[in-house]
């Protein structure tokens, strides 16, 4: 398929039927559980890492793609008729990713690659992804995609309600979300992506307020370009989505599993709220 094909790895989150159906190629990151090396999605489904994780073994590590597995991608829609690529990658704050795919990038040469930064990740990486992946199809170039995805950037917001801090604080990746630890008994926390980092939103004390407050940020952006919900093993999902079920925005819920990337540095009864706020109606951001 001739135009511009869209990579990304498998922080975005999306589905494979997702992917299949927006022709993106994407690139594994690996999960590490002790000496075992799996390749996210195509050796450790969602399904099986949360099952990996209700045991009590050590908590899984994430690694980011080698450079070589962005080459093989591009060269992939290279042999797929692809004109150029554009590469959207998990945020530089949390990983190695998007420097291994400009690495890539600058030793590519078949074809034009460009790379972007999303500073996000799980669905808010996801639904630039799908953006410019139906941008493409209708046949916008490699730099009017570019600049519709940074023009998208800042307006992506990204919230989570865990069900506890652990993985966080043990993986590394809890960033400003490093002063709610000591109340950490008497809060259910909320996270947000800020300025491509993992950081503390509010502090709740129930998980029932927690998610109602999550609900009243979202609406209160709208209206919406795009919405997406990522289910890290909850059993509160379906109340989730009913309450989003309001919410105005352009183009359908897409909502799919939270995966290993993300997953592993949130654990179990994570939610994740991501959006894109509609072009003219977003603030400065949070």
């Amino acid at each position: 398929m001739p135009g511009v094909h869209i990579v990304t790895d498998s922080a975005c989150d999306l589905s494979e039927l997702l992917c299949k159906e927006h022709h993106v190629i994407v690139v594994p990151l690996t999960i590490r559980f002790g000496s075992e090396e799996l390749e996210d999605r195509r050796q450790l489904s969602p399904e099986e890492f949360w099952l990996r994780c209700a045991g009590k073994g050590a908590l899984p590590e994430t690694a980011a793609p080698s450079p070589g597995s962005f080459v093989a991608a591009y060269a992939q829609a290279a042999a797929d008729g692809a004109e150029a690529v554009l590469c959207l990658t998990l945020s530089s704050g949390v990983s190695g990713t998007y420097a291994s795919a400009l690495t890539a990038a600058d030793t590519f040469s078949d074809i034009p690659v460009r790379v972007v930064d999303t500073r996000s990740l799980t669905m808010g990486q996801g639904l630039l992804v799908i953006a410019a992946a139906e941008a493409a199809a209708a046949g916008a170039g490699l730099d009017d995609l570019v600049t519709a995805t940074m023009g998208r950037i800042d307006r992506v917001r990204v919230y989570g309600v865990l069900g506890g801090l652990e993985h966080l604080q043990r993986g590394g990746r809890i960033g400003g979300a490093q002063a709610m630890l000591g109340s950490l008994l008497s809060i259910k926390p909320v996270i947000q992506v800020k300025d491509g980092e993992v950081a503390e939103e509010s502090k709740q004390r129930t998980r029932g307020r927690a998610l109602a407050h999550l609900v009243a940020k979202v609406s209160g952006d709208a209206p919406l370009e795009r919405l997406g919900v990522a289910d890290g093993a909850c059993d509160d999902i379906a109340d989730v989505l009913t309450r989003l079920g309001a919410v105005a925005t352009e183009h359908p819920l897409v909502s799919v599993q939270l995966g290993p990337v993300v997953g592993t540095h949130t654990g179990p009864n994570t939610v994740g709220v991501c959006y894109i706020v509609a072009a003219g109606a977003a603030g400065p951001g949070d």
